[in-house]
């Protein structure tokens, strides 16, 4: 009775429905200046937000009575399939793929959708023609997982209007911590006991944990030796190459690392010069063939790298870097890594 209701309309619930889409799809569905999602609004009556910020991925979140959001939805599958069709136009591709929406449903309401034993699930892909699936994992850092629906826009429809009446019948236990996607990773910097991150021509403080990280690196914290291990300090490295060698220690944790490439925010050191013992029979991974990797190494670093020729008698090879502190620490920590 309750779903012949909320098909019809007749239900005047509010509720709200989290959809998860790629930043492109999002720009190809928001039209020219968003006119799109204007008329969406307006033609549906349901309020339709999507989340900003530098992310691959959007949020968008439609709330309003169950027959505004079954219209909201309705125009979005349509929306879907005619930029299918177009795209279509220009490739030799001849089968139509479906369209597909992926929902942000609380974990706590997937056990409900699935149904004992996958009942209920089985039964909104036979009674709609949808393709359903719930994953197994929730999205990262939040109690929520993704419900992937896919099919015609009709059969999308009948589809989200099952599980509209599945949400309201089994509503979330407990608190639910919403899915926020991550911004795309930008390069992050560390200057002055600050990590920033660049943003256009600018570099901006960086809010998160690496500021904290960094000023305990900034500490000072001796590197143990290769081949121990402190598991107090999840920057450790472990042996190189399998082997319980003790012939590198680092000054520095790896975060300490990153010279600053942000003229203006920290004067350069003055250069110095620090010798590494290298075993002759790992020599090879450090150089790479024809000195590719060394030469990365080099680049990545900044820092001036000469390797002595092998000396009779001698199983070990003498490696000098030349550059400023954190120049040398750089490429101390990328020959350790390699």
């Amino acid at each position: 009775e309750m779903e012949s209701k909320v098909s019809e309309g007749g239900l005047n619930v509010t509720l709200t429905i989290r959809l998860l889409m790629h930043g492109k799809v999002r720009g190809s569905h928001s039209g020219a200046k968003g006119e799109t999602v204007k008329k969406m609004r307006e033609e549906s009556g349901a309020r339709i937000n999507i989340s900003e910020g530098n992310c691959p991925e959007r949020i968008v979140t439609i709330t309003g009575p169950t027959d505004a959001i079954f219209k909201a939805f309705a125009m979005i599958a349509y929306k879907f399939e005619e930029d299918i069709t177009n795209s279509m136009s220009n490739s030799t591709a001849t089968s139509k793929p479906p369209v597909t929406l992926r929902l942000v449903v609380p974990a706590s309401q997937c056990g409900s959708l699935i149904g004992k034993g996958g009942s209920k699930i089985k039964e909104i892909r036979e009674s709609t023609g949808a393709q359903v699936q719930v994953a197994g994992d929730m999205l990262p850092n939040s109690t929520e997982r993704a419900v992937t629906i896919s099919g015609t826009p009709d059969a999308i429809i009948q589809c989200v209007k099952q599980i509209c009446v599945v949400m309201l019948e089994s509503p979330p236990k407990g608190a639910t911590i919403p899915y926020r996607p991550k911004p795309a990773s930008t390069p992050v910097i560390f200057a002055g006991g600050q990590a920033y991150t660049i943003q256009g021509q600018y570099a901006i403080p960086h809010p998160d944990q690496l500021t904290k990280l960094h000023q305990l690196a900034m500490q000072q914290t001796p590197f143990t030796p290769l081949g121990q291990t402190t598991p107090a300090f999840p920057g450790t490295l472990g042996s190189v190459a399998g082997k319980q060698r003790s012939f590198i220690t680092l000054p520095l944790p790896a975060l300490t690392m990153f010279p600053c490439i942000c003229p203006g925010l920290d004067a350069s050191p003055p250069a110095s010069t620090h010798e590494l013992t290298i075993p002759n029979d790992l020599i090879g991974c450090i150089i790479g063939r024809q000195g590719t990797k060394i030469n990365e190494i080099r680049q990545m670093s900044g820092a001036q790298i000469k390797i002595a020729n092998a000396t009779e008698g001698s199983s070990e090879r003498q490696i000098t870097i030349t550059g400023t502190p954190a120049n040398i620490s750089l490429a101390q920590y990328l020959i350790n890594a390699r």
